[in-house]
């Protein structure tokens, strides 16, 4: 039997499943635990994986501090921080980082109900 590869058509995109119905994400928590973004498929299969894409949107006149908690809500090596730009469209703030094993993406924001969050995963698994 040859080997086979992986390519670009092993993956699903699919939306953030916090999302309801593929929209964006209202960040309600101003601390940790912040709230549920995406949990990552539970696989620890080394080729199975989430690629997860995130953008905020500042719907306030002010800038707001935004923590993504990234696999875990441990203070520093889990959090990463962006400050989100007022009145801004979208800001990157997750590039397409994998995670897996049931991982959760959570955030909270210095100002709840302000920042919003959309965005989509690519999940690579064996179908």
């Amino acid at each position: 039997m040859p080997y086979e590869t992986r390519d670009y058509r092993d993956y699903q995109k699919r939306k953030l499943s916090g999302s309801t119905n593929g929209r964006g994400i209202v960040v309600a928590a101003s601390n940790s635990p912040g709230a549920l973004i995406h949990r990552a498929l539970s696989s620890v299969a080394a080729n199975e994986w989430d690629e997860i894409f995130i953008e905020a949107v500042n719907t306030s006149g002010s800038a707001v501090k935004l923590t993504v908690e990234w696999g875990g809500t441990t203070s520093p090596d889990d959090h990463i921080k962006v400050t989100i730009p007022p009145e801004s469209g979208f800001t990157e703030v997750i590039p397409g980082h994998v995670l897996q094993n049931g991982a959760e993406v959570r955030a909270f924001a210095a100002t709840a109900d302000v920042i919003v969050l959309h965005g989509f995963v690519n999940r690579y698994q064996q179908l």
